[in-house]
C-alpha cells in the first residue's frame, strides 16, 4: 500500500518547514530557563538561528523560482548547521542537560537531513 502524498500548496504544507517550526518551539522552550535564559548574547543567537530555518524556508518557497528556493534551501540548511554548534556551546558551558542537548541535536541533524534530501531532489528535477 503507498501512502499518498498531500499536495504541497503553501509553505506551511512542508515537512521542513513544519519541522523547523518544531526546532523554533523547543529552542524557546529549553532557552527560557536555566543559565541560558540569562546568557542573553547566547540566548537570542540561539534564538534568532533557530528561528532562520523555517522562516529561510518559507521566503524561498514564496520566491518565483526555482533556483532561489534552492538557494533559502541552502540557506536554512546553513542554519541547522548553526543552532547545532550554538547548542553545543550551551552544553559544554553547562547551560543543558545532556539528554537535553541530545534530543534536540538529534532533531536538528533529522531537519539537515531532510532537507539534503529535499535540495537534492530538487537538483535532480531540475535535469
Amino acid at each position: 500500500m503507498t501512502e499518498k502524498r498531500k499536495k504541497v500548496e503553501r509553505f506551511e504544507d512542508l515537512l521542513v518547514w513544519q519541522k523547523g517550526m518544531e526546532i523554533v518551539k523547543q529552542v524557546y522552550l529549553i532557552s527560557r530557563e536555566g543559565e541560558l535564559c540569562r546568557d542573553f548574547a547566547l540566548r537570542d543567537q540561539l534564538r534568532r538561528a533557530a528561528i532562520s530555518i523555517p522562516t529561510n524556508i518559507a521566503e524561498g518557497f514564496e520566491r518565483s523560482s526555482r533556483k532561489e528556493y534552492l538557494s533559502f534551501l541552502n540557506y536554512a540548511k546553513g542554519s541547522t548547521g548553526e543552532v547545532r554548534s550554538l547548542l553545543n556551546v550551551a552544553a559544554e558551558l553547562g547551560y543543558l542537560k545532556p539528554s537535553q542537548h541530545e534530543a534536540l541535536r538529534q532533531a536538528v541533524l533529522e531537519l539537515s537531513r531532510y532537507l539534503s534530501n529535499q535540495i537534492k531532489s530538487l537538483r535532480a528535477s531540475d535535469r
